[in-house]
């Protein structure tokens, strides 16, 4: 979608509200500067930089939400003058008003616009995330289901040496811990399980170990415990070798996120909705 202006809204704020070419919503800071009350621009510009800085104490890169570029801005009598201006990110936008005069009214419908806006946007791209957990965990626990009978074929009957073939996938993902050790490093209690509480990043990666060392050992017809183990492991690596080489986050790195018994309660409520 271009940087057009969206259709006609009574907020003030929605009115100068603008998309880029990635669907991201920003707010030109030569058209919030009036909406704020500020008719000279060189006195926006100094609550500007607070915002930046408030922006750079708050541990955010202020160049992802205050991006400078050059436009040509209508200065009377119908003449354009090219003049540096800002596109301002929701969390911008919220900064500077946290930042300007509050003793205008528009300064506190600004605040609630943003406060509400930006909120809104963190508990979405956190539905998301949730959403994304719950779908691979369900899919990590057919594709065990699989791999467990897949492993048995092989000659990986007992419980005890399921646990250890288990143990070399994730010794061969997490550079050499197993799972009581992963279970350990993520400081989680006894009881809880390692899978229920990784992220969807960390989900994705086991479950990509898992389905490509029941793919290899069907493939090549891998018989014996030991082949198994050893298949497992080498599965493992490959993808902590992709990882890397990706510049990602090693799976022992990434920290623990919230029981996904809880999330998937949590959801359901919502969706049945209030009784």
């Amino acid at each position: 979608m271009s940087q057009e202006l969206q259709p006609v809204n009574p907020n003030p704020f929605e009115r100068i509200r603008r998309t880029n070419e990635h669907d991201f919503d920003f707010w030109n800071s030569r058209e919030l500067a009036p909406v704020l009350g500020y008719t000279d621009y060189r006195n926006f510009e100094a609550v500007i930089k607070k915002a930046q800085l408030a922006c750079f104490n708050s541990g955010q890169e202020a160049k992802d939400h205050f991006v400078e570029y050059n436009e040509m801005v209508e200065i009377g009598s119908g003449a354009k003058r090219e003049l540096k201006s800002l596109k301002l990110s929701r969390y911008a936008c919220y900064l500077i008003i946290q930042n300007a005069n509050p003793g205008k009214e528009i300064i506190a419908r600004g605040q609630t616009y943003f406060a509400v806006q930006t909120r809104r946007q963190e508990l979405t791209d956190q539905s998301s995330e949730n959403e994304l957990r719950l779908r691979l965990r369900e899919e990590m626990k057919d594709h065990n289901k699989r791999l467990a009978g897949t492993a048995k074929e092989a000659g990986v009957v007992k419980p005890l040496d399921y646990a250890i073939f288990q143990n070399h996938g994730y010794m061969g993902l997490y550079g050499g811990l197993m799972k009581q050790d992963i279970h350990r490093k993520k400081g989680l209690k006894k009881g809880q399980e390692i899978l229920d509480h990784m992220g969807s990043t960390e989900l994705a990666a086991n479950l990509f170990r898992a389905t490509q060392t029941e793919d290899k050992i069907r493939r090549e017809k891998i018989i014996g415990k030991d082949k198994a183990n050893q298949t497992h492991a080498e599965v493992g690596k490959k993808v902590r070798q992709t990882i890397q080489e990706l510049g990602g986050t090693l799976p022992e790195h990434l920290p623990p996120a919230e029981n996904i018994k809880k999330v998937a309660t949590r959801t359901k409520r919502v969706l049945k909705g209030p009784e």
